[in-house]
């Protein structure tokens, strides 16, 4: 329930109790409940306002991001989570359940297994045992190019 609404839902149950609009403590009441509404409509404006900014902001990171690609000529930006994954195959599009944001990440920091969203904070954690890196039964994952050696000997996770 947002702020708006528990508001709205506190008036209806004072003013289910049908209180004498004459005495001081309804006078009060009404005066509180006046007060909570535009705590609320503050509140409600707040939360707008800061998703356009988020929106904002993430266009500026995505510009930012083209600028330090022609700056400093290279094709993928270290740090940045806007880059194109089209561009480079060693970078994979990842969409955050909770923001929905979708973010580019490197082989590396994938093979670390977690990393938080850009977009909100939340741990995305990445579980790469599913992929199969060779034909023995063995966990190892040939797209993770780790320096550890397979449990089966097979070394299938070095290039």
């Amino acid at each position: 329930m947002t702020v708006k609404e528990k508001s709205a839902y506190v008036k209806g149950l004072i003013e289910g109790l049908e209180l004498d609009d004459d005495k001081k403590e309804t006078k009060a009441i009404s005066a509180i409940l006046e007060w909570m509404d535009s705590i609320s409509s503050s509140f409600s404006n707040l939360e707008e306002d800061v998703d356009d900014i988020c929106e904002q902001l993430s266009i500026i990171d995505e510009d930012l991001c083209d600028v330090e690609k022609e700056v400093f000529g290279s094709d993928k930006c270290d740090d940045c989570s806007c880059c194109d994954c089209d561009d480079d195959d060693d970078f994979y599009e990842v969409k955050c359940p909770s923001c929905g944001k979708t973010s580019c990440f490197d082989e590396d920091t994938l093979c670390d297994g977690q990393i938080n969203c850009p977009g909100c904070g939340e741990v995305l954690e990445f579980d790469l045992s599913d992929i199969d890196g060779c034909d023995c039964d063995c966990d190892c994952n040939p797209e993770c190019h780790c320096d550890d050696d397979c449990e089966c000997g097979c070394h299938c996770g070095e290039e």
